[in-house]
Order: C-alpha cells, then sequence, then structure tokens
C-alpha cells in the first residue's frame, strides 16, 4: 500500500482529486450546509484550518461535476448537483476611508459579476444591491 501525498498548501480541490492527495472527506458536512432550511450560516475557523479548501470543494460541488466526487459521501447522496455560479470575493482593500472602501468592493464586484455573466440577469445600482 502507497501513501498519498499530504496536502501542505492551499491547493484548488480539483487538483487534490487529480493528484489523489490525501484528503478528509468533509462532504457530509458541506451537504449539511447546502441543504438546510434556512440557507444561512457564518462560517469563521482560525488560520490554517482549511477554509480556502472548503471554498475551492464548494465550487467544484456548484460547477455540477459529481464525477470529481467519485468515491466521496456526497457522491452517493441524493444531492442533485446544481450549476450555481461561484464568486471568490477578498475583502483586503487598504483603505480606512469608507467612501474608496466601497467603491474598491463595488470595483471587485463588478468585475465578478461580469465575468460570471451575471450582470444581464439582475440590475445592481449600490453596493448592497450586489450582496
Amino acid at each position: 500500500m502507497t501513501m498519498n501525498e499530504i496536502l501542505l498548501t492551499d491547493r484548488p480541490f480539483r487538483e487534490i482529486r487529480d493528484k489523489n492527495i490525501f484528503y478528509v472527506d468533509k462532504t457530509r458536512y458541506i451537504h449539511q450546509l447546502l441543504t438546510r432550511v434556512d440557507n444561512s450560516f457564518f462560517l469563521s475557523r482560525p488560520r490554517r484550518f482549511g477554509k480556502t479548501l472548503l471554498l475551492y470543494t464548494l465550487e467544484e460541488i456548484f460547477s455540477g461535476n459529481r464525477e470529481r466526487f467519485k468515491g466521496l459521501w456526497i457522491e452517493r447522496s441524493d444531492y442533485a448537483f446544481p450549476r450555481r455560479p461561484v464568486l471568490f470575493l477578498s475583502l483586503a482593500v487598504d483603505s480606512e476611508n469608507p467612501e474608496i472602501l466601497e467603491k474598491a468592493i463595488a470595483n471587485k464586484l463588478d468585475g465578478l459579476t461580469q465575468a460570471a455573466n451575471l450582470r444581464q440577469t439582475v440590475k445592481w445600482d449600490t453596493l448592497s444591491d450586489y450582496f
């Protein structure tokens, strides 16, 4: 039996699965988050506790690629893998001025929504409209 490589840096979920890197299957808990009735949750974890990997995993789930989850809990579940757009928004903006901060975040959101072809379906006038 050979030991799989253990992940030491942030890598996309796709790469972890493609390269057979050691992965602790947390898809059962992701399924519970995705199928909650109230659809709202807040994730807060210390540094180096897998937040980025969770986001990459959600991105793959929302890409509709059930095949990538072969052998994991969620692949055997009743989850339908609907395709949904995923936007990665970093709020790392270097500004103490609220107006500049708001404009920088709006610009980032504008770019993300244009890249995901979402600007055609919803009209945004203010930063709060994005959310």
